[in-house]
Parts: structure tokens; sequence; C-alpha cells
């Protein structure tokens, strides 16, 4: 049997990778992008630095700055109106997993119409939309190397995962030097979500050779440098090793899809309005737990690759460490409960039968070792509180 590997066309990582778009966009034969990104990169200059990089080189990008977290269909809507009216020939996505995950978006639908909802999974999306440069700014969605978007149909929310080579960026510049001005809660957010898709693709069933390389590569990555990036933002290195692995997950679980905690995660972000990193990382101790009972070895070596367990512990005693791990970093990370977060106990608890369907509906739940009943799910949910 074999196993079909989809990258981006183009990787340039390493320092200053950035930089490199215009080269990038004459490779391409495209020169009028628009760059798509949000506020806080146009106020933090991260827009104008890629402006100023074009203008020098001849070139010239519009920008769209109007993405917002958990992007929405009302959300994308404006800048799928952009790109259907202007003369744009690639997009330029720049900023977290939000704003790259709009672009996919806007790409396919500013490419073809129809509504957001009209390219949601089960459709396979393998019509190629403008063509992206994702330039990454934190570590953690990987989405610069996946063939997904997330969008939520805010009236229903309902999070959409939309899956096909359609959606994978033709280049990533995995510039490490753009999450040093990140804040500690939000590198921890992205840092374990990075960490849960190194795990997840590791363990998942449709994982295979290739991803199992890019995932025990990003855990060994994650692992050692995860605190030192929320405890020392400044740590280059830290900062350099986070970035790469976090890449190297999103090419792992794009290869190998994601499981429970995915599955389960969205349905808490779309209807408590939780970043996703932090519902992962809310989700991960529990559903580790839950799981290691039918991967007990894949589990084990997780442990070992992020260096909490050695070559010479059993399987048991790397799984143990494993889950005191996750439980330890989620404490030293100060990431809440749900009721911590804010969340009412009665409507939390009211909405878990739906939430446990539609993280069923998801799919992503079918691809873990064990394959739990909504009756599981909901028990899960019930532990987190």
């Amino acid at each position: 049997m074999s196993n079909q590997v989809i990258l981006p066309r183009i990787m340039q990582v390493g320092a200053d990778a950035s930089k490199e778009i215009p080269a990038v966009l004459a490779s391409l034969g495209c020169e009028r992008p628009l760059i798509i990104t949000d506020k806080m990169m146009v106020e933090l200059g991260y827009a104008a630095a890629i402006e100023t990089v074009l203008s020098e080189n001849g070139l010239s990008g519009e920008v769209f700055d109007d993405t917002v977290p958990e992007p929405t269909v009302a959300s994308i809507q404006a800048g799928v109106e952009k790109v259907r009216q202007g003369n744009y020939d690639a997009i330029i996505a720049l900023g977290g997993g939000s704003p790259i995950d709009s672009a996919k978006a806007i790409a396919i639908l500013g490419a073809y119409g129809g509504e957001m909802r009209d390219y949601k999974f089960p459709r396979i999306v393998n019509e190629a939309g403008l063509p992206i440069i994702a330039v990454p700014t934190t570590a953690g969605t990987g989405s610069e190397a996946t063939r997904f978007t997330i969008i939520t149909d805010e009236t229903t929310d309902e999070k959409m995962l939309c899956v096909g080579i359609g959606f994978m960026p033709v280049a990533a510049l995995v510039d490490y030097k753009l999450t040093l001005s990140v804040p500690a809660r939000i590198t921890a957010d992205t840092g374990i979500d990075a960490l849960t898709h190194a795990i997840e693709a590791y363990v998942s069933q449709k994982a295979n050779p290739y991803s199992d390389s890019q995932a025990l590569s990003a855990m060994k990555l994650i692992g050692p440098n995860l605190r030192k990036v929320y405890h020392e933002g400044s740590n280059e290195k830290a900062r350099e090793a986070m970035m790469l692995g976090s890449t190297l997950a999103g090419i792992a679980f794009s290869n190998a899809s994601v499981a429970l905690v995915h599955g389960m995660s969205r349905p808490i972000g779309a209807a408590f309005h939780v970043p996703h990193g932090l519902s992962n990382a809310m989700l991960l101790p529990a559903v580790t737990e839950f799981s290691i009972p039918a991967a007990p070895s894949r589990y084990a070596d997780c442990a070992r690759a992020m260096g909490v367990a050695t070559s010479s512990d059993s399987d048991d005693s790397a799984n143990e460490k494993l889950l005191q791990e996750l439980r330890a970093l989620n404490d030293e990370l100060e990431v809440p409960t749900p009721e911590q977060f804010g969340i009412k106990r009665e409507t939390f608890f009211e909405l878990m039968p739906t939430m446990a369907q539609q993280a069923l509906a998801s799919g992503s739940p079918g691809n873990n070792p064990r394959v739990p009943s909504p009756e599981q799910i909901i028990e899960i949910y019930r532990q987190l509180w």
C-alpha cells in the first residue's frame, strides 16, 4: 500500500525566510499579490515590512486586514469580494492560523464562488485557487503546510472542516524571527496545538512511515523547548526549534489526519469561543489517558521523542510519564479548565451531547486509536470541568 504525500511546492525555512517573497513570486510568475492578514500584524509592523520588501523589488501589494480569530463565513466574505473584484494573481497569507485559514478559503471562494458550506468535508477540494504564499507568525497551527482550513458557520456554530489539495499553500516561508514578539499566552496555546498535531498524527489510524518521521521529529523539537519559549520569549534558539517543530507537525497531520482531541476541540471553540490551541490543551491529557490502552507502544514512542522517557523505560512506565508531563505542562503554562475560562457550567453540561455529536460528525474521532462512543465523549467532556 502506498501513501500520497502533499507538501507546499516551495519551503523556505529559517531566519529572514519571509524576505524571500519577491523571489518566490517571480518563480511563480506572479506580480500582483494581495496580502491577507489581521490588524495585529499591521499594528506590529509585519505587514509594512512585507510591503517594503515588495517595493524594494518593484512590486506592490494591497493589504486586506479584516480577518478575525477563528474565522467565520461572514468574516471572510469581504476578502472574497476583494479577490473577485481585484486583479490579483497571488495571495500572501501573513499571520497565525486564522489569517492563513482565512486566506485558503478566500483563495478558493474568490476563484470559484459558491458558499463555504459547499466545500466542507466530505467533499475533497482539489481545484486550484489563487496561489498562496503562507508566512506564519506563530509556532502552532502548521497551516502553512496543510491541506485543511476550518471556517465557522456562525448561524449554526459549526466549525466546518474543509479538505483538499486546493487548500495547500504553494509556498511556505517559515521565519522564526516573526515569533519573537508573540506573547506568552499565545505562545503556550499555539505550542500545545503543535504538540497535539504531532502526537495525534503519530497515533492516528491513518499514520504512515512518512508522517511518522515528521511527527517524531516535531516532538523532539517541541518537547524540550515549549516551556523555554513560554518563559523566555526572546530565546531565539528555542523559538527556531518550535517554529520548525510546528511546521513538521503540520506536515505530519496533513498527511495522517488528526484524531479525537481535535474532534472534541472544535465544538468547544465554536460554542464558547475558546481559542483552538487552548481547547486542545484542555483536552490533551484526558484524551491521551482514554486512548493509551489502544496504542500503548505508540504513545510510549511519543514520551521518548519528547524526552520525558528513555529507551530503558517500559511502555507502561513511559506512558505514565507522558500523562504526568501533559498535566504538568498544562499547570506550568496556566491552561485553564472550562470553568476557569469563564464558561457557565449549566450551559457546558447542556451542550455536551450536541458537542459529542458534532465531534463524531467531523470524522476526526474515527482516526483515534480508540474510537469513542458518544457517551464516552460526553464523559471526557465532563472530566474537563
